[in-house]
C-alpha cells in the first residue's frame, strides 16, 4: 500500500526550517508504524548546499538521529533495497531528478515504494514523486534524462502554489502557467499545494493536512478546492 506524505514546502511563514512539518512527519511514523527505524535522506536537490551540510541541516531540524544521507553508502542500489523510509529533500527538482537518472535509482526507488516503504518529500522531494516535473516552479538548470518522475502519485504536482499575481510581477501567474500545461497536456490533473499544507497519501485515498486548502486542477482550467482534514479518492 502507498504510504506518502507529500510537503509544498520546508518552511511556513516564519517558523523556521521544517519547524512546521515535524508535527506532521512524526504522525507520519507513527501512523505507518515506522517511528524507529532508520531514515534514508536523498539531498541530491540541494544545488547550493554539499551532501553533508544538507543532511546535517535536516538532522538538526528534525531533532533525529537516525537519518542517513544515501552519499554515504558505497552501494546505492542496496541503500535503497535496505531502506524502509526515505526523506528526499527540496531545492532544484531537475537536479534532483537527473541525478537519480544518473545513478540508474529512479525505477529501484519506485518499486521500493510500491512495495511498501514509505516516503517523505517536500517541494522538489514532492514534485518527483508525481507523473513527471513538467510542473515544477524550478529553473532548468540541467537537462534529465526524461522528465517522467516517480509517479507513484499519478498525477502532476506544483508545491509553494500562489494564487493570483504578485504586486509589480508582470508575467504570468502561477494558474496561468498551469492552464497553459493543461492545454498542452488536457488529460493530466494538477494538484496545486500552498505553503504548510501537504498530502497524505495512503493506498487510493488523499488526506489534506496543514494550514491551507488544495486546489485539483484539470483541463479546461476547472479548479476543485479540497479542503482540509478531509480524505478523497483518486
Amino acid at each position: 500500500m502507498l504510504n506518502l506524505l507529500l510537503l509544498s514546502s520546508s518552511s511556513y511563514k516564519d517558523t523556521g526550517y521544517l519547524t512546521h512539518a515535524k508535527s506532521f512527519i512524526e504522525d507520519f511514523l507513527q501512523e505507518c508504524d515506522i517511528k524507529d527505524e532508520s531514515i534514508l535522506f536523498i539531498p541530491y536537490a540541494g544545488v547550493r548546499r554539499s551532501n553533508e551540510e544538507y543532511e546535517i541541516k535536516v538532522k538538526e531540524s528534525l531533532n533525529k538521529n537516525n537519518i542517513a544521507s544515501i552519499h554515504h553508502f558505497a552501494n546505492l542500489k542496496e541503500a535503497i533495497l535496505k531502506a524502509k523510509v526515505f526523506l528526499v529533500g527540496g531545492g532544484n527538482t531537475f537536479m534532483l531528478l537527473s541525478k537519480l537518472y544518473e545513478y540508474d535509482l529512479l525505477e529501484i526507488l519506485k518499486k521500493r515504494i510500491q512495495d511498501g516503504a514509505c516516503y517523505i518529500g517536500w517541494s522538489a522531494g514532492s514534485n518527483i514523486a508525481g507523473k513527471s516535473i513538467k510542473t515544477t516552479n524550478d529553473m532548468p538548470i540541467i537537462m534529465p534524462k526524461s522528465f517522467d518522475a516517480l509517479n507513484v502519485f499519478p498525477y502532476q504536482i506544483n508545491p509553494h502554489f500562489i494564487s493570483g499575481k504578485i504586486q509589480g510581477h508582470n508575467g504570468e501567474s502561477r494558474e496561468e502557467r498551469l492552464e497553459e500545461f493543461l492545454i498542452a497536456n488536457p488529460k493530466d490533473e494538477i494538484y496545486a499545494i500552498p505553503e504548510g499544507s501537504a498530502l497524505r497519501v495512503q493506498g487510493n485515498k488523499i488526506k489534506i493536512i496543514g494550514y491551507n486548502p488544495v486546489l485539483k486542477l484539470s483541463y479546461p482550467m476547472k479548479s476543485t478546492i479540497l479542503e482540509l482534514n478531509q480524505e478523497y479518492n483518486f
